[in-house]
């Protein structure tokens, strides 16, 4: 039996980091109440939301690599948290209105956010003894500064050119640090603390789902469809947990944790997709069509994480290929079903049945594998 590793403590300054964080990606998704009802303008809504997701899910990311790394929760630790917090806060009320209203506010706090950690790498720069910890400073501390400049610029810039010079910059420090894993491989992630930095922001994440549903469980509201739409969330969250507790081995060494983090943008997309789309099929003023589709796309980007983070699993526990295509032609199933019987009642009934039957299907095959 592998030598069990070393679990480096999930600090209390990270998990109140994770609730703000969580905070913001709620916010996020209102960004899709901001269209009206044609389709270049439901195209825009979404283009705008899933950049202002990847500049938050990015932020939280590198912010979270450099903790896993080189965080001691020390005072000056904290302090820098309790700065991001509020910088957060901020961001997460900056878009309001029109894109050309908080386009530089947002911009400006987004390179506010990643000074902080072009601070916090110099710092180790400087300090360390270690060559391998000063190739990987310098070289996310590079990556992290063109983030920074590049974003800085952009919000000085009219908007036409602003934005896409931002973005580049945002491109960046999302692209880039998956082209070095051999450097940053020098010194490997503590991934039981990354796996469960992910899957506490995740689970943070569903909490907001929880908050976004409140709206069925009033009294006036509260009847059989919505412990069917509890049911959905609920069978999600099931799947999840089955997977990260479960599936994948956090007993790893020299690991970049490089995919587990990228596969989390399509599982906490998917999440956010699902969440507004659970409000959207209740509102008589969003289009069915619209709203289911939504819907099916956030499911299938939250079951396609999952089965991508299938490198990292217990060696009984490889996805199998059966289990893929039958959770493909469920979701597909479910999206015809909901598509051609667009009613409120029948879209949350096929859509409960599917994410139960796949959550069964999902628990049973580990069950029956870990039994062998």
């Amino acid at each position: 039996m592998a030598e069990k590793i070393f679990k480096k403590k999930v600090e209390l300054p990270e998990l109140f980091y994770d609730l703000v964080f969580a905070y913001a990606i709620s916010q996020t998704t209102d960004l899709l109440y901001h269209f009206k009802g044609n389709l270049a303008s439901v195209a825009e809504a979404f283009i705008i939301f899933s950049v202002v997701m990847v500049v938050f899910i990015n932020t939280w990311m590198i912010k979270s690599v450099f903790i896993n790394r080189y965080g001691k929760n020390s005072i000056a630790d904290i302090i820098l948290f309790m700065i991001d917090v509020a910088i957060l806060l901020y961001m997460s009320n900056a878009f309001k209105g029109n894109i050309q209203d908080w386009f530089q506010p947002f911009a400006i706090a987004t390179g506010l956010l990643s000074t902080v950690l072009v601070v916090q790498y110099g710092t180790v720069y400087l300090t360390s003894k270690k060559s391998a910890d000063k190739r990987i400073s310098r070289l996310m501390m590079t990556i992290t500064a063109a983030r920074t400049v590049l974003v800085f610029i952009g919000a000085f810039l009219p908007i036409k050119f602003g934005i896409p010079v931002a973005l580049i910059g945002i491109a960046i420090s999302w692209v880039l640090p998956g082209l070095f894993g051999s450097i940053l491989k020098l010194h490997a992630l503590n991934f039981p603390h990354i796996l469960e930095r992910l899957t506490l922001l995740t689970i943070i994440t569903f909490g907001e789902t929880i908050v976004g549903i409140a709206s069925y469980f009033t009294v006036e509201t509260f009847n059989f469809y919505s412990i069917l739409i509890f049911t959905i969330v609920g069978a999600l969250f099931m799947t999840y947990i089955t997977q990260m507790d479960h599936y994948i081995d956090e007993n790893r060494s020299d690991e970049t944790g490089i995919r587990l983090i990228y596969v989390h943008y399509f599982i906490l997309f998917g999440i956010s997709l699902v969440t507004v789309s659970l409000e959207f099929i209740g509102e008589s003023h969003i289009p069915k069509n619209f709203a289911i589709l939504s819907l099916y796309l956030g499911l299938s980007l939250f079951y396609l994480g999952l089965f991508l983070t299938s490198p990292y699993n217990k060696k009984q526990l490889n996805s199998d290929k059966q289990v893929i295509v039958f959770f493909t032609i469920s979701t597909i199933i479910g999206l015809l079903v909901s598509l051609m019987f667009n009613q409120f009642s029948v879209v949350v009934i096929t859509t409960a049945l599917i994410a139960v039957i796949n959550s069964i299907v999902y628990v049973r095959y580990m069950i029956i594998k870990t039994r062998l």
